[in-house]
Order: structure tokens, then C-alpha cells, then sequence
């Protein structure tokens, strides 16, 4: 589904955590509350840390797991850009430019091109 940027966006972390499906990550125990979702701060095996949700981790035998390959990435963009939406999690949506890059954009700065008339932008 493509997306109209509708606020800019910087990239908050230049080397976020990455992790693939059945790692194991260290929470810090920081949390926050974004948009009604839950992240939590962590660790991942290569020592990299960022803001992971809450929702694709999974807690068995005393240790953390993440039960999906996720990356923090950000994608830096400006207001009026179009991005192909590939995934939504957590009040973010992974888009990709027109020029192949690739990145997490908040669900709240873009707005549908698909919706017809009336589409509205997503809200806090």
C-alpha cells in the first residue's frame, strides 16, 4: 500500500538492534508506551540495543526470545514523499522508497493513497 509522508522523520539510532527469530535478547527493563503499544528496551546478541514490541518476543526457561526476525531500522523521510508500506507493527509502519531504501516510519505521519476520498491521516 503505498503512503504519503506527512510529517518528516529522522532516524533516531544510527545502528539499532537487529535480530533473527529464536535469538535471544537482553531487556533492559526500560519500557514505553507508543501509540498504546508497548516497546521494550534490549540487548541483542551482538550487543546493539533499541526499542523492540513488546509483541514479538517471548519469555520461556528464564531467558528472552525474539519469536521473528525484526530490525529497528528507521527510514528518514520528508513530508510529500510516497513510501510503499510493506508491514504495520506496533504504530509503525517498514516502508520503502522510491530508491530502495528501507526503514521504520511511524504509522502517525503517513497517510493512505489508497483509502479514495477522504483518506485521513493517522493520529497520536
Amino acid at each position: 500500500m503505498k503512503k504519503a509522508v506527512v510529517e518528516d522523520h529522522e532516524a533516531s539510532y544510527p545502528d539499532p538492534i537487529a535480530v533473527e527469530a529464536g535469538q535471544v535478547i537482553r531487556p533492559t527493563g526500560a519500557k514505553d508506551n507508543w501509540d498504546g503499544y508497548e516497546w521494550l528496551w534490549a540487548e541483542g546478541p551482538d550487543g546493539k540495543s533499541g526499542w523492540i514490541p513488546d509483541t514479538i518476543v517471548e519469555c520461556r526457561y528464564g531467558k528472552t526470545y525474539a519469536m521473528r526476525r525484526y530490525s529497528a531500522v528507521e527510514l528518514t523521510c520528508r513530508k510529500g514523499e510516497v513510501l510503499l508500506t510493506i508491514e504495520e507493527i506496533d504504530g509503525w509502519a517498514w516502508c520503502r522508497s522510491d530508491g530502495g531504501r528501507q526503514g521504520w516510519v511511524p504509522l502517525r505521519k503517513l497517510i493512505s493513497l489508497e483509502g479514495g476520498e477522504g483518506a485521513q491521516p493517522f493520529s497520536a
